[in-house]
């Protein structure tokens, strides 16, 4: 019997970024990392956590939300503190939000992030406004009325990792994909439901639509 899906959505506070169409808040348990409550003030979002030390947040913190307030000086970003009280709370399905983007090591922490997350057996993917990205161990990720949209695939944290394509424009079948040898970019989906199957090593898999 498959343990019962607890959703979480982490808004995190990278600059320029946008909430994309389309996420469940409604059902979902809602986190904002330090800044990401100013992007989800400007979103009408009210979220369920504030979590971080809040050195980014240009208004003020509500009294009616519950509030974790971490020390400036830490071992985790506050998107991974977030993720990390989130764990603990029992969801196993993140979306993680405003994420990438801005600073390129604060952008390397969370796809670090999502690693985390799927090492830990949760499903996990950051989506931004005509991007999404998700991070497989094996396994493959279905893509569905997706026909037109670019995907580019990845090995991470590892020096390689084996992936075929199903309905894409350029085939592969148990192909190496190496970090010296990124041969996974751009390719184009042709079918309406097309898929990466990964067989060894973690794929970074990046949807732009």
């Amino acid at each position: 019997m498959e343990p019962q899906i607890k959703k979480c959505i982490i808004i995190g506070s990278a600059p320029g970024s946008r909430i994309p169409d389309g996420i469940d808040f409604d059902n979902s348990y809602v986190i904002c990392a330090d800044g990401g409550l100013d992007i989800a003030n400007q979103n009408h979002i009210v979220p369920d956590l504030l979590i971080g030390d809040f050195d980014s947040v240009k208004g003020d913190l509500p009294r009616d939300v519950e509030t974790i307030r971490l020390q400036r000086e830490k071992d985790d970003t506050d998107m991974m503190a977030a993720i990390r009280e989130a764990l603990q709370r029992g969801y196993n399905e993140f979306t993680l939000l405003c994420s990438v983007g801005g600073r390129m090591d604060h952008s390397y922490a969370n796809l670090c992030a999502l690693q985390y997350l799927v090492s830990q057996g949760c499903r996990a993917e950051i989506a931004e406004d005509k991007c999404r990205v998700f991070l497989l161990n094996g396994g493959r990720l279905t893509l569905r009325d997706l026909k037109g949209s670019t995907v580019s695939v990845f090995p991470f944290g590892s020096a390689f990792c084996t992936v075929s394509y199903v309905g894409m424009k350029y085939p592969l079948r148990d192909a190496c994909i190496s970090s010296v040898n990124p041969i996974g970019i751009s390719n184009i989906i042709l079918t309406n439901r097309a898929q990466v199957i990964v067989h060894s090593g973690y794929a970074l898999i990046f949807l732009l639509s």
